[in-house]
């Protein structure tokens, strides 16, 4: 009873200085309350397009201009990363006060280059992204009897070889009355009311609203050039504008002008601010991810019956048998072994090009560390989008952090493989701290060029070139070396046989081994493939993912996969007396990769139809290569790492001269 009541305690003491600090909202912000008059402020986001995949900056076209001038809000690394440029915007709002009509500005007349850039955005199908209150606005249509929703809203529309621009803006903002929160509504108990009071805060007693959603309605409309003469920015247009989805008026031409005009509802909703994401993350096809965890897990289940097999049908009795024969008769059984038994002697032989897999194994463990603890986080709720650029900022920290696993797990295998010689183990290191990050650093670079020579916001600036740099050779580059330190100091592996000197010849082979580790992949990728049409969809048709349980879960489930069919593989290797396992086993499930590869070249032909032009392609190759490239080295490494305990294990039960 005092450890409950202890418990109790800490628990209300916890509560109480997250509710200070505003801290119990894990999705990473907390409600704004806005009093009725208070200003809203609304920021626009990059021009984004699923046609070309390269995003622009919101004023590279000639909309509306703030009074006081184009601002950047903050930014963190991952946003700049994913090509997002956050900037306000002339669009005001104040809370909870209906208005109409409200004119903005009209441009200058278009110019020949502003014309065919209009035109050309509109082909593209740009749209434009507007922020308000963190919230992307939401645009719903109808299509066959559905309500389809979108973020954001199309540029313009060609009807008949004109163009028509969207310039009237029809917004509906969701509020909900803003309800004090204090601990006892946390708790959500009647003691905790008498235990502790509710925190008063200055100006609480006044009533208060918080934005629970923000969607928005597109209008072409065709304003009269004689009533803007005299119009300032935010006056009122003198005739009522009907805001009609279905038609379009306003066509844009060369040497004329645009006008671009608004109006904001507010509306109270029932929606509360925990739920006021629902609309953007409300998952679909969930009985889809249900079936490729099913579909995993019948995989495994076979692979493992294999397993079982060869652990206590095989292995086992072979071992069993072996015990129980006196001296001669192991003597004389030595000399009719067949199948693993032969390699005894050779097993364990160094394998070619040393260096390289352990910097292969060390990055793969550093990826694959990093993919678990980001997923985990995010199915926790701590990366939400809501704070965009959390995930990719995420992913690189826990990256730079790992590098500690990284330079220990390589300069472990490297002394292993060497029979406790550490001599080298620093180079070891600076290859594991530059392989990976080198060969990003390289993919990246020729993919900026050609973002840059498109002006796009999409590019890396120069100085975040600069700053990841920095990070690499000032964080990455030490851990992992203090890794490798402690690695080097730890002992190493002992092999349970020893190794002759002169090798072994390796019988000629029925099928080429090559075939089967390439074969092997397919059983990975069936457990992913339907998870990865959500990822892909995510990443290039602009959607939303947020089921990171199921994904942890399928992340889970392939590492089982890879673990145990590379373990088969090698079995199989060993049986028909081919001792090079090292590299066989790292490929046998790292030639997932090359099945995802494929796949991706599939979306882009079959699902990316609209994709155009030979820089939207090479960009969408080039990150999908990058990305193979990252499982390639994680998987592999599951699988050697398996594969690496299950030989140890199989002939450290045996002793064989």
């Amino acid at each position: 009873m005092e450890l409950l009541s202890k418990f109790k305690i800490w628990v209300l003491l916890i509560c109480l200085i997250s509710q200070m600090g505003h801290g119990y909202y894990l999705p990473g912000s907390y409600p704004h309350k806005y009093i009725v008059g208070d200003t809203l402020s609304v920021k626009v986001n990059s021009l984004t397009s699923i046609d070309t995949e390269i995003p622009y900056s919101y004023y590279s076209l000639p909309f509306c201009k703030p009074l006081e001038g184009v601002k950047d809000s903050a930014e963190n690394l991952g946003e700049l990363l994913m090509g997002d440029r956050i900037e306000n915007s002339p669009y005001r709002f104040k809370m909870h006060v209906n208005e109409s009509e409200v004119f903005l500005c009209q441009t200058k007349a278009l110019s020949g280059d502003e014309f065919k850039l209009w035109k050309s955005r509109i082909d593209e199908m740009y749209q434009v992204n507007v922020i308000l209150d963190n919230l992307p606005a939401i645009r719903y249509t109808k299509r066959d009897n559905f309500l389809v929703r979108w973020t954001g809203y199309p540029l313009g529309i060609k009807v008949n070889e004109a163009y028509y621009v969207f310039n009237h803006l029809k917004f509906t903002v969701l509020v909900h009355k803003y309800e004090e929160t204090n601990v006892a509504s946390v708790m959500g108990t009647g003691d905790a009311a008498e235990v502790i009071p509710p925190v008063d805060k200055p100006g609480s007693d006044i009533p208060g609203y918080i934005v629970v959603g923000f969607e928005v309605s597109p209008c072409s409309f065709q304003h009269n050039g004689e009533s803007l003469k005299n119009l300032k920015m935010y006056g009122k247009y003198p005739s009522k504008i009907q805001c009609e989805t279905n038609t379009v008026t306003m066509a844009i031409k060369e040497n004329e002008p645009v006008a671009f005009t608004y109006e904001v509802e507010f509306v109270e909703s029932d929606i509360k601010w925990p739920s006021r994401w629902d609309a953007y993350l409300k998952m679909e096809g969930a009985k889809v991810h249900w079936f490729s965890i099913l579909n995993s897990l019948m995989v495994i289940t076979f692979l493992a019956g294999i397993v079982l097999v060869i652990f206590l049908r095989t292995v086992r009795r072979d071992l069993t048998h072996y015990e129980e024969l006196d001296k001669e008769a192991q003597a004389q059984m030595n000399e009719e072994l067949s199948g693993w038994k032969l390699v005894v002697s050779d097993v364990f032989r160094a394998p070619s090009h040393p260096a390289l897999l352990c910097v292969m194994v060390g990055d793969g463990v550093q990826i694959l560390g990093m993919a678990v603890v980001t997923i985990m986080f995010a199915a926790l709720g701590f990366m939400s989008p809501a704070s965009r650029g959390t995930l990719l900022t995420g992913m690189l920290f826990f990256y730079m952090v790992l590098g500690i696993a990284a330079g220990y797990v390589a300069v472990r295998m490297w002394r292993t493989i060497f029979v406790g010689d550490h001599t080298g183990w620093t180079s070891v290191c600076w290859k594991v701290a530059c392989f990976f990050p080198g060969i990003a650093f390289l993919i990246l670079f020729v993919l900026n060029f050609l973002l840059w020579g498109s002006h796009s916001t999409g590019a890396i600036p120069f100085s975040l070139f600069v700053i990841l740099i920095l990070l690499w050779f000032c964080i990455s580059v030490p851990l992992t070396l203090v890794g490798g330190y402690f690695g080097a100091k730890a002992p190493h592996i002992e092999y349970p046989v020893r190794t002759n000197q002169i090798p072994r010849e390796i019988p000629a082979q029925k099928y080429p081994s090559w075939l089967l580790v390439l074969g092997a992949g397919t059983l990975p990728f069936g457990t992913l493939f339907i998870e990865l049409f959500f990822i892909m969809s995510s990443i290039w048709m602009g959607r939303v993912y947020y089921v990171f349980g199921f994904l942890f879960i399928v992340l889970i489930l392939l590492v089982v996969v890879c673990a145990e069919v590379s373990l088969v593989l090698t079995y199989m290797h060993l049986c028909v007396e081919d001792y090079k396992w090292w590299w066989k086993s790292f490929f046998a499930s790292g030639s997932v990769a090359l099945y995802i590869f494929l796949y991706s070249v599939n979306y882009l032909v079959f699902d990316l139809k609209s994709l155009s032009g030979p820089v939207s392609a090479t960009l969408y190759l080039g990150y999908s290569l990058f990305m193979v490239l990252a499982i390639m080295l994680a998987t592999g490494t599951v699988g050697f790492l398996s594969s690496f305990w299950f030989v140890h294990y199989l002939f450290s039960s045996v002793k064989l001269d």
